[in-house]
């Protein structure tokens, strides 16, 4: 029989808060132990890092610009098949639980069948961050109910009842969408709150002086919410083993995009640096040999690996990498760079207030190039300058090399079809509606 999948993934959960990728603050016990055993994908990344274009990619294996969705609260139109469906069509059981975000209909209100994308047993929302109060719909009801206590805790013990019930004679794929880390930061329950001293914290080089005070008091959060999903992990692998399922199941744990938290002196998402762009991503099957592997995985790149792994056809429409080959063993099968974008600024990084920009990069496995609208901006070597420290876009001994990664960026996007325009010009084409500061405003 075909493995099981568990894809387990967080909201705004970037790649260094983790103890194996030597955060000196965080507790993770449990992943910790998990990427000891799994293929640990060291430059995952979101491409386009925020929240709901990150998901429409998962779910279709597509690229922003080619589903739609590069801002957030618009909806995913069913236009290919989904990584639901396909997995369904191979005889798979399917089952999402928590954060949706890809519906556009108000981030409270019901979610109809048809607009599921092929996912079978439903408890989600489409989106909340009021962890302790949190709704959701199950099934074919329109009646909202509420998780008791903190969303993702109950959520995931759910998800282990799914687990534990789940006929043995069908596979199943499972999705367990968290909303922590995501702010706000001091939510989640108050014996993990405990753990962290803002005062105590070991900030990042990159954080600036000015932002320090508040880059403690929100990292004290951050980190207890993290400290409260390493739990949840616990609780999975204890289930998937006490259950004897480790050996057919494929588990991943990574996250929808990263963030700032005073790095650069920036919050939040949606910007180019390591902190925004970059995520967790561990693969945990015992068929596999424990190792890390530096390909640049991206969103749209899940679908067509996930869909390898368990032997089934990858859709024609997906426009992601398999990588299964390479986790089984074989050469990287991308061209050693994933690209990055900001299609349209918005929100807490809107033009308008936050001095956001349209922009077009490349996050290859050493150096970051990034492109603005007005040229380039942004060139960071990566392997001696890990916290981006310093901009080599202007200095004349690096001129050679940003034209050679400028030259590839072009191709890539020459590949999608992307003529790099303002962000409005996309808005229009789409047909959204935004508010005087450009960004699609959600109802509840």
């Amino acid at each position: 029989m075909r493995p099981n999948v568990i894809f387990v993934f967080a909201d705004q959960w970037r790649a260094q808060a983790t103890g194996y990728a030597g955060d000196p603050n965080v507790k993770t016990p449990h992943l910790d132990r998990l990427a000891a055993e799994s293929v640990n994908f060291t430059n995952a990344i979101a491409g386009c890092p925020v929240c709901s274009p990150y998901r429409a990619s998962f779910l279709t294996g597509r690229f922003p610009l080619t589903h739609g969705v590069f801002v957030n609260d618009v909806y995913l139109k069913p236009s290919s098949m989904s990584i639901a469906e396909a997995f369904a069509a191979a005889g798979y059981d399917t089952a999402y639980i928590g954060k949706w975000h890809v519906d556009g209909h108000g981030r409270s209100n019901y979610i109809p069948p048809e607009r599921r994308l092929g996912f079978e047993y439903w408890k989600a929302l489409e989106c909340t961050h009021d962890y302790n109060h949190s709704a959701y719909y199950s099934f074919d009801s329109d009646e909202a109910r509420f998780w008791d206590g903190y969303d993702a805790i109950v959520q995931t013990e759910d998800a282990r009842k799914y687990i534990i019930s789940h006929d043995r004679t069908k596979p199943f794929f499972l999705v367990l969408s968290w909303g922590p880390p995501h702010a706000p930061y001091h939510t989640a329950p108050p014996e993990y709150r405990a753990l962290y001293d803002p005062s105590a914290l070991v900030l990042r080089e990159n954080v600036p002086p000015e932002c320090e005070r508040k880059a403690r008091e929100d990292l004290a959060g951050y980190y207890a919410h993290c400290s409260a999903l390493d739990a949840c992990i616990g609780r999975l692998l204890e289930t998937i083993r006490k259950n004897d399922l480790e050996k057919n199941t494929i588990l991943v744990f990574t996250s929808d995009h990263g963030d700032m938290l005073g790095s650069q002196g920036e919050w939040k998402k949606q910007r180019p640096w390591d902190e925004s762009i970059r995520v967790p991503f561990l693969l945990h099957w015992p068929n596999l040999e424990h190792r890390d592997l530096d390909a640049v995985i991206d969103a749209p790149d899940i679908m067509p690996t996930l869909l390898g792994l368990c032997g089934i056809p990858v859709p024609d429409t997906v426009e992601g990498i398999d990588f299964s080959g390479y986790i089984r063993g074989d050469t990287d099968p991308s061209e050693g760079a994933a690209c990055i974008m900001c299609v349209h600024p918005f929100g807490q990084w809107n033009r308008i207030q936050h001095q956001g920009r349209e922009y077009r990069g490349l996050r290859t496995k050493r150096y970051t190039y990034v492109r603005a609208l007005e040229g380039p901006w942004l060139l960071y070597d990566n392997e001696k300058d890990p916290f981006q420290r310093d901009n080599l876009i202007h200095t004349p001994e690096h001129a050679s090399l940003a034209e050679e990664l400028d030259k590839q960026l072009q191709k890539i996007l020459e590949k999608r079809c992307d003529s790099f325009l303002p962000g409005m010009e996309y808005i229009r084409k789409w047909g959204y509606t935004v508010d005087e500061y450009e960004t699609v405003p959600y109802t509840d």
